[in-house]
């Protein structure tokens, strides 16, 4: 028996034994100077010297100190419990055994095995048949003793799966790192991706010598980068702040002198504020800012009289200079519907501010009635002359050349829309008696075409309802208007025979057709259409321009008209 033995038929010591696999005691008898066997050659690699010293410096005090043993399950045991160790040192020299053994049982002793109640443990005698007995370590005096260390615990693996304990990685050499922020450095780069793939042995050399070029480099691309950005936020700063100076304190952009020789036309819409108008005019290349024409505006005591419609302008002109233009009536295109006006004077405008054909106007109104947005309610019989008569709704609207027709005539029926639709046509036409709104537009057109003031209008509006009412027997629900008839002729003449008016089976003559004509006898403007709304109830019925002009006179009888036909006759010389 060599060492730990309890006796004779101990079992020999197996190389995959979990305790002695590494060859702790081995290691320390060579740190005790003993000499291999009779001078047999080693029977294992031998391991590095570096590796076998290391192991020394770690082990020193050995003898002092035996270490437990751990099984699989982490149960501490005791060598007498391992029956195979001392047949695993059968045949080593008596010599050798009995100084195993004394240097044993020294240790069992100072390692506290015996103060735990458990027996002593005698060496195990030297076995002449083994092998490995004339060595100083047969096996794994070269290998380091994880006893003592981190690795005692799980228990180590046999020698022949175990790798070799890894050396301490070498602290990293002073060199440029230290003297570099890790911002500055380039840490996590790509070269630290590659040392983490490398062995753990080259890591650490490969950490503590990066080339001094690269860092440098890094550096200089770390430190461009924060000069960009903080030059870049000084740059916007300056620039923001220049434009705020500039809006609140700056002049504003503006041209010089009245323009160029191209014209340019100019729409402006209604209710449009300075500001608009300059935008406007900015877009169309008239001014070189909005700013300059507000402030031009402001100057001019009369610039807030700039009125909705088309200006024929100039191209590159000062703002003051646009704004003279603009209060300058010949610089207005734009068409006037005048409250009253029929259709076929409207047309003729829009022809000549456009300057197109005579004509043109006309064709595209009856061509493209359904495009050009009348209401559902608007009639469209052949019994009716113009379809959109009635619907071009009096005041000013932009007509200049390069302009269509159609967008002229859609500006101003989307007027007569409007304005109607927030009257409620439909339902005060049922209330005052009437089918329909297209009826009361009618009515309204007739009130502005017979009546000549505010005055005149509630009171002819009437006589329209009276003469249509079924009760009447004064006219027998003739209307009996020269108006109507002059619609259907084109004229405005007061002076019709008799003979003339009472042979016409027009539907438009309401002499001889009782009721409202086919559809409006022009545009009828707000006066009248409110008075149409909202007529007299003073009873009545007739009506003479006892001047030819201005003065219409009411009357409610048939003898109070006759008086009134009197007076007309002696002013007009019939």
């Amino acid at each position: 028996m060599t060492e730990y033995g309890r006796g004779p038929g101990s079992e020999p010591w197996h190389p995959e034994d979990p305790l002695y696999g590494d060859g702790g005691w081995r290691g320390q008898q060579a740190h005790a100077g003993q000499q291999s066997y009779g001078g047999q050659p080693q029977q294992y690699p031998q391991q590095p010297q570096q590796q076998y010293d290391d192991w020394n410096q770690q082990q020193s005090g050995y003898d002092q100190q035996q270490y437990p043993y751990y099984d699989e399950q982490g149960q501490q045991q005791h060598p007498q419990h391992q029956q195979h160790f001392g047949q695993q040192y059968v045949g080593h020299d008596q010599q050798h055994g009995q100084q195993y053994a004394a240097q044993g049982q020294q240790q069992y002793h100072q390692g506290g095995w015996d103060a735990s109640g458990s027996h002593g443990h005698v060496p195990y005698a030297a076995d002449p048949g083994d092998p490995y007995g004339q060595q100083p370590a047969a096996y794994g005096g070269e290998q380091p003793d994880f006893y003592g260390t981190e690795d005692a615990y799980p228990p180590p693996q046999p020698p022949g799966r175990r790798r070799p304990a890894a050396e301490p990685e070498p602290e990293p050499e002073p060199g440029a790192d230290e003297e570099e922020h890790a911002f500055f450095a380039g840490g996590g780069g790509d070269e630290d991706a590659e040392d983490e793939a490398e062995s753990r042995a080259g890591r650490g050399e490969r950490r503590g010598k990066k080339p001094v070029k690269s860092k440098k480099r890094r550096t200089g691309c770390a430190c461009m980068v924060v000069v960009l950005v903080f030059g870049g936020g000084l740059g916007g700063v300056g620039y923001f702040g220049y434009k705020f100076y500039q809006n609140r304190f700056g002049t504003a952009p503006d041209y010089a002198g009245e323009g160029t020789s191209e014209s340019v036309t100019v729409e402006i819409p209604k209710g449009a504020g300075g500001w608009e108008i300059g935008r406007r005019l900015k877009a169309a290349g008239v001014v070189k800012s909005a700013d300059a024409f507000v402030h031009a505006q402001g100057q001019n005591p009369k610039g807030d009289q700039i009125q909705a419609g088309a200006y024929l302008m100039k191209k590159e002109m000062s703002a003051a200079s646009a704004v003279l233009l603009m209060l300058d009536p010949r610089s207005q295109s734009n068409v006037l519907v005048k409250p009253g006006e029929r259709n076929a004077e409207v047309y003729k405008a829009i022809d000549k501010q456009l300057g197109v054909t005579s004509g043109t106007t006309r064709k595209a109104a009856k061509g493209q009635t359904k495009a050009l947005g009348l209401p559902s309610w608007a009639q469209s019989s052949t019994g009716v002359q113009d379809p959109l008569e009635g619907f071009l709704f009096p005041g000013t609207y932009p007509a200049a050349k390069g302009m269509k027709p159609d967008a002229v005539l859609k500006q101003m029926i989307g007027q007569a829309k409007e304005r109607y639709a927030a009257f409620g046509l439909t339902k005060k036409a049922q209330a005052l008696g009437l089918d329909n709104a297209f009826q009361l537009v009618t009515v309204a057109s007739l009130v502005q075409a017979e009546g000549k003031t505010h005055d005149d209008f509630r009171k002819m509006a009437e006589v329209v309802y009276n003469r249509l009412k079924p009760t009447n027997t004064e006219t027998n629900q003739l209307l009996q208007f020269d108006s109507t008839y002059n619609y259907l002729k084109g004229t405005s003449n007061i002076h019709i025979s008799e003979r003339e008016i009472n042979t016409n089976r027009n539907p438009y003559n309401t002499y001889t057709h009782k009721g409202l004509p086919p559809g409006p006898i022009g545009n009828p403007g707000e006066d009248a259409l409110k008075a149409a709304l909202n007529p007299t109830h003073d009873g009545w019925i007739y009506f003479v321009a006892t001047d030819g002009t201005t003065n219409t006179e009411f009357a409610k009888t048939y003898e109070e008209f006759k008086q009134l036909k009197d007076k007309f006759n002696a002013t007009s010389g019939n």
